[in-house]
């Protein structure tokens, strides 16, 4: 077995671009799900709106690259304001409901050969992140120390990711200890305390599921950047549900945990991978071949997930108080 390279693309795991786009997929779940006590399942929709907006904006009506990045923002917004009216002031699980129906007729819609000609079908689409790129500061060449090296393009993906993490993180943690946020959080444990106070629950709802779906759009964003495409099935419902379960990893409710929980899950997958991959190549495990490691990996991965569920549900920084939300 090569350990060398198993450990060192573990290691890189830790913050990569999968690592990025998925903690700030949680983060927006986190700002949902955690304080607020929105169950949306449909992430992927505004990380897919997000990504074809900035790839459709460029690709197909030629505008500039930060006009795209305006249009998917707004896409997003106009997402989460289209789902939130009919649901937000009905039980939380209506919500959930519709994001989840919502975020796969999105994906067929970007997927059908209908609209082919504007999303690119099931190939999606390319050629839309040359105005990223041409910003990039760094020569080419690789950049980092020993097992943390990355090529210029890689760096430069990273370095904005990251920089829009700690930005999302830091804009989390202040609207959270404001009266905003302390709303945020009553409505969560009782809304209709909330409301019985004179607040307008719909209206903080509405403005939480339009932060979270804003946060999770950048993920869309370095997504598409990143990989210089954007495909469809790449939006489905397990990205929505890998970011519920880098938030209960991490701890709901917990500014951090959403950016932890995104670096534990992707070096497990990554090590499970690596270390299955070269017991097959070895010969150490005879029963399964190469491909059956991924499938494998995830089942490893979800039973240890389901003994934290068990053991702690609350997540490594969480709190059992934060997960016991008012879901009428």
């Amino acid at each position: 077995m090569d350990w060398v390279t198993i450990i060192s693309t573990t290691v890189k795991a830790a913050i990569g671009v999968e690592t990025v786009l998925y903690a700030l997929a949680a983060i927006g779940i986190n700002v949902h799900f955690g304080y607020t006590g929105l169950l949306n399942f449909g992430q992927a929709a505004f990380m897919a709106v997000a990504g074809y907006g900035l790839a459709v904006s460029v690709t197909v009506l030629g505008l500039p690259f930060w006009v795209g990045i305006a249009v998917g923002l707004a896409a997003a917004v106009l997402l989460a304001i289209i789902l939130g009216i009919p649901t937000l002031r009905l039980r939380a699980d209506y919500l959930a409901i519709v994001t989840i129906a919502a975020a796969e007729i999105i994906r067929l819609v970007f997927r059908s050969v209908a609209f082919k000609d504007i999303f690119g079908g099931s190939d999606g689409r390319r050629g839309f992140s040359n105005g990223f790129y041409a910003l990039n500061p760094f020569p080419e060449g690789e950049y980092g120390f020993g097992w943390f090296t990355f090529n210029h393009r890689v760096t430069w993906v990273l370095v904005v990711g990251w920089i829009l993490v700690a930005l999302s993180c830091l804009i989390v943690y202040l609207l959270m200890n404001s009266p905003w946020g302390r709303v945020i959080k009553a409505i969560r444990e009782d809304e209709d305390a909330v409301r019985s106070l004179g607040k307008n629950v719909f209206s903080y709802k509405m403005q939480s599921l339009i932060l979270g779906g804003v946060i999770g759009a950048l993920g869309g964003f370095i997504y598409g950047l990143a990989f210089a495409s954007v495909q469809p099935d790449i939006f489905g419902t397990e990205t929505t549900f890998f970011a519920y379960t880098i938030v209960i990893l991490g701890g709901a409710a917990r500014v951090l945990g959403p950016v932890v929980g995104s670096m534990i899950f992707w070096v497990l997958l990554v090590l499970i991978n690596g270390l299955l991959s070269g017991a097959v190549e070895a010969g150490y495990i005879t029963f399964m071949n190469s491909t059956q490691v991924g499938p494998v990996r995830f089942l490893l991965v979800g039973v240890g997930l389901i003994l934290l569920l068990i053991y702690r549900p609350q997540g490594i920084f969480g709190d059992k108080r934060e997960i016991a939300f008012d879901a009428r």
